[in-house]
């Protein structure tokens, strides 16, 4: 009997270590993400950058620059949530200055995509790894009526 209570406790023990390792499976996916990503366009450079605050959160900026001036600047987090991974962005002068939320839809074969049906533009977001130096930002759904979509490749520096 003593054995077997030895047994229970001991696959007990481990089931319980290994729950706690994988607690934050859906952000860790994404850890390729973690860096300096750029695009360089004619009118401009186009940024992002990601960091680890903890376990179950990224934060990062998004900003568009000109020779002149900042043309856009967005605050961004990936934070998983139980078990919903969530990217919020935070754009001032929109929404009155409130974060929205994007719940993870889908996540295969390197392809992120986040939805929001209620957010006016963008109602989808979509990262894509191409490899571990290169990605596909994409943003799409209805605007103004009529379906759009843009991508922004970028290569981590």
């Amino acid at each position: 009997m003593k054995t077997v209570i030895a047994i229970l406790s001991i696959l007990l023990l481990v089931s319980c270590q290994k729950k706690s390792e994988k607690q934050f499976d859906k952000l860790e996916k994404m850890n390729w993400l973690v860096g300096h990503w750029e695009q360089k366009l004619p009118d401009g450079l186009l940024v992002e950058n990601w960091k680890k605050e903890n376990d179950s959160t990224f934060s990062g900026d998004s900003y568009f620059i000109n020779p002149k001036d900042t043309v856009h600047f967005e605050s961004i987090k990936l934070s998983q949530k139980a078990e919903e991974l969530i990217y919020t962005a935070t754009v001032p002068g929109q929404n009155n200055d409130e974060p929205v939320d994007f719940k993870l839809t889908s996540d295969t074969e390197n392809v992120f995509t986040f939805e929001n049906p209620a957010h006016d533009y963008p109602q989808k977001i979509t990262y894509k790894k191409v490899n571990a130096t290169s990605l596909v930002a994409s943003i799409s759904g209805k605007q103004q009526g009529k379906d759009s979509q843009e991508s922004y490749p970028m290569q981590k520096k």
